[in-house]
């Protein structure tokens, strides 16, 4: 059986069908505009809009002895117009066709992303205001640093995942251009307000300056895009692997009924999604390479990227497009333990409010050094078992005695503190609520 994933929106449209469908619109919207221009009667066009149809195993055949991919597609077509064909391909170059279709099937890639990174952005907000004042442990290097909470975790992502909806809307604009322009991009065989007619048709724009290809950077941008994309989704899959592991165990992907996670081990619930997310990531970013390395052609065109943007274009956007599946429905089923992240607050015995006491010694007239040495000396104790928790061993100290007495210590180690600009945080990314 095939797997359910492969049937999109995005594998649909980079088929040899989807493909030679938008090389005839394109073919078909040039005709359009020189009958408009008064070169193709309008006898002709109809003729040619009437049979213009292609058969992609008939233009397989051809392409075997032609050894042309758009030729074997042109005669093909003319196959089935008849003696108007001759008006079928005026004035343009293989790649007017090749390049606007690519245009095209960038720009819906695009838009296909997109609407699935909408409910990304969704679900991302959906946790990060559900979880707002969560209270868990943040985590620097690794290690216990301060008290934050899973909302403001999520915000983060939510603020990320924005920037990357921008960029990949800016990459679609920039994309979404087209040309038919010639050989070298003179306009010789084809006038500015043909080619414009025939792109406006299309829902393109003219690129201003081509050669015999739109320029590369066009695309390296797209798939820069992609790749910024899909960095992101690796270290919000990131974050839940490291959360899911037994010893922190704060978070884990959905796990659904009958699944299993080892052949061998029945207790195993594995982060199997959030790692296939990451490995995708490292391709993406590698075709980002491909995409770069496209950039520089020989005079006004080589055929250098050709063969490889056959591959790039249509993995990279259904890879992302996959990734973007995935990570919505584990964020969607995500498992969150707030008693565990509770649990670890506690786990380091007051050390994760070492910087407040830190802070309020200083405040309260203690000099910034004797403050650290002190504070840092009874952590050590606490870290190595030798004093029960940090609060009551810097109790002792003469210095946070004279200080930091009673109640102003003990305020120190309350986890509010750390919360109480949340609010406002969460107002300054535009996600309001509770």
């Amino acid at each position: 059986m095939i797997p359910r994933y492969t049937l999109t929106p995005m594998a649909e449209l980079w088929s040899e069908e989807a493909k030679y469908g938008r090389w005839l619109d394109v073919e078909l919207a040039a005709c359009r505009a020189w009958h408009r221009a008064g070169r193709i009667p309008a006898k002709a066009l109809a003729e040619i809009e009437k049979g213009a149809r292609f058969d992609v195993g008939r233009i397989a055949q051809i392409e075997k002895t032609v050894g042309h991919d758009v030729i074997a597609f042109l005669t093909n077509v003319n196959e089935n117009v008849g003696p108007a064909s001759r008006y079928v391909h005026l004035g343009l170059t293989s790649y007017d066709v090749v390049d606007t279709a690519l245009a095209l099937a960038l720009k819906q890639a695009a838009t296909v992303i997109l609407k699935k990174l909408e409910a990304t952005v969704a679900a991302a907000a959906n946790i990060s205001l559900k979880y707002k004042m969560t209270p868990m442990v943040g985590r620097t290097h690794g290690i216990h640093a301060e008290p934050t909470t899973f909302g403001l975790k999520f915000l983060v992502y939510y603020r990320e995942l924005l920037r990357a909806r921008e960029r990949i809307r800016r990459a679609r604009r920039a994309i979404s251009v087209g040309k038919l322009s010639g050989p070298v991009g003179t306009l010789a065989q084809i006038p500015p307000a043909v080619e414009a007619d025939a792109l406006r048709q299309l829902g393109l724009k003219p690129a201003a300056a081509t050669t015999q290809v739109i320029q590369r950077d066009r695309h390296a941008e797209y798939v820069a895009a992609l790749a910024i994309c899909g960095g992101t989704l690796e270290k919000i899959a990131l974050e839940i692997r490291g959360l899911q592991r037994t010893e922190v165990r704060e978070a884990a992907e959905p796990f659904r009924r009958g699944q299993k996670g080892s052949s061998s081990m029945p207790q195993k619930r594995n982060p199997e999604l959030c790692e296939r997310v990451c490995g995708l990531a490292r391709l993406l970013r590698g075709w980002l390479v491909v995409a770069l390395e496209n950039v520089a052609l020989w005079h006004e065109r080589d055929i250098s990227h050709s063969s490889a943007e056959r591959v790039i274009f249509p993995d990279a956007t259904t890879t992302l497009y996959y990734m973007l599946d995935r990570m919505n429905y584990i964020l969607e089923g995500l498992n969150v333990y707030p008693r565990r992240m509770k649990e670890n607050l506690a786990a380091t015995r007051g050390l994760i409010f070492s910087g407040r006491v830190l802070v309020e010694l200083a405040a309260a007239g203690a000099s910034r050094e004797e403050a650290y040495d002190v504070v840092q000396r009874q952590a050590k104790k606490v870290a190595a078992g030798r004093a029960k928790d940090l609060r009551t061993a810097l109790a002792r100290e003469p210095l946070v005695k004279k200080y930091l007495p009673g109640k102003k210590l003990s305020d120190c180690f309350r986890v509010e503190y750390y919360l109480r600009h949340v609010d406002e945080i969460f107002a300054r990314a535009g996600l309001g609520g509770s």
